[in-house]
């Protein structure tokens, strides 16, 4: 299960920034569009695809990966084929949304719904097995696409994106696939019926508080929710942003655009170096240290693009971003089901990917508006550099939460 949801990470790749930003300048300059049009209408997507995240989850609980996955693998490569054929804003417009709905968030939604369905004592470790296809996927995408717009044009790297997703997704996932271990006799963790999983790996879950799963309107009156929710959010918004301008703003400061473009495949392979270790971590420290290393990470990053004082610094710049995604791949991912329960877990989980992908969609635009408006990429850069340390601060106080089942009623 952990190699389909590496498979499902993977392929999300037609909807995510760091596949769509090798596009942006050979499409716009193609449809004859400025830098804050196409900036725009990738917002509008974000957007689009944050508000379904919810709608999604819930379909997850109810029909399960099985049916799902081979679904939105053929509804993403029929997206990625009419995006081939855009010829104007208009349909530029149209286009977006259908990949980033499909790819950035629904396919990114059923990979952690996977692992929180199979896997408990060793969710950690499982994540970031999985966080894998991820890594390669941010390694692999930029360069094929790259190499097929130089040799072929946008339109046909387009086409090659859709037929992988059917070649991947669709046939091994409907004959292999299963969406609990429950279908076929077992627990999560791959236990039969009858073990007693080790008292050293219940120890590993605990800052797991309880097993109770919770509904989405109770999450939402949880106060921990709210925090935690702060790092997807964050993350989300500058990520992005940072990713889909990431050739013009290392430009401004002396680095090449093949280089600029190459580090978010060093940046991805830093990930994916310390994802494992960051999984190992996840299932043994509280998630609120992990959650606030990362934004620390990021604000660490952001402020090395704000200064960087000679080109050879981008590199360090990529090693912090790397850092910084190895835990959310882990703890990012893992803390919603540890904390929320299995029941409700698509649901849940929609409801924070909502919020990472809506924040996602705010972040290339200041910076547009920063470079086009003010003339400087410093300006937005000095607001992504605040966001993070607030979100530091914030998600260290998150501590778990307990179910309001198990609290005692006021005497």
């Amino acid at each position: 299960m952990i190699g389909f949801a590496a498979a499902a990470f993977f392929m999300s790749a037609p909807g995510q920034s760091y596949s769509v930003a090798a596009f942006k300048t050979p499409m716009r300059e193609s449809l004859g569009v400025k830098e804050w049009e196409f900036s725009l209408a990738y917002a509008v997507a974000t957007i689009l695809s944050g508000l379904s995240l919810p709608f999604v989850g819930r379909l997850l609980d109810q029909y399960g990966a099985r049916r799902m996955l081979p679904a939105l693998a053929v509804a993403l490569a029929a997206g990625c084929l009419v995006t081939s054929r855009v010829d104007d804003l208009r349909s530029l417009y149209l286009a977006l949304p259908t990949v980033r709905i499909l790819g950035q968030g629904a396919l990114t939604l059923v990979g952690s719904w996977l692992i929180g369905e199979w896997f408990h004592a060793r969710r950690g470790l499982a994540t970031a097995l999985a966080g894998l296809g991820s890594s390669l996927s941010v390694v692999f995408f930029p360069i094929l696409n790259r190499y097929v717009i130089a040799n072929h044009g946008w339109p046909a790297a387009w086409q090659v994106l859709g037929i992988l997703e059917l070649v991947v997704l669709v046939l091994p996932v409907a004959i292999f696939l299963r969406d609990r271990p429950e279908d076929v006799g077992l627990r999560p963790d791959g236990f039969e019926p009858d073990d007693d999983p080790t008292p050293n790996a219940v120890a590993s879950r605990r800052q797991v508080p309880t097993s109770d799963s919770w509904s989405v309107a109770e999450a939402l009156r949880d106060p921990t929710f709210w925090k935690l929710l702060c790092v997807p959010a964050t993350s989300g918004m500058i990520g992005t942003g940072l990713v889909f301008h990431q050739t013009a703003v290392l430009g401004s400061r002396g680095v090449s655009y093949d280089w600029a473009l190459t580090l978010i495949s060093v940046q991805a392979v830093v990930s994916m170096t310390v994802t494992l270790p960051a999984g190992w971590a996840t299932d043994r420290v509280e998630s609120r240290f992990l959650l606030a290393a990362a934004m620390l990470l990021l604000a660490a990053g952001v402020g090395l693009a704000l200064v960087l004082p000679f080109p050879e610094l981008a590199l360090l710049y990529a090693v912090l971003l790397g850092l910084h995604g190895s835990v959310l791949q882990s703890t990012g991912s893992v803390v919603w089901v540890n904390y929320y329960g299995r029941r409700n877990q698509g649901a849940v989980r929609g409801l924070a990917y909502s919020a990472m992908v809506l924040a996602a969609a705010v972040g290339p635009v200041p910076m547009a508006v920063s470079l086009d408006f003010l003339g400087s990429w410093s300006p937005s850069l000095l607001l992504y550099l605040a966001v993070p340390l607030g979100a530091a601060a914030l998600v260290f106080s998150a501590r778990a939460p307990t179910h309001p089942s198990r609290l005692e009623p006021p005497s």
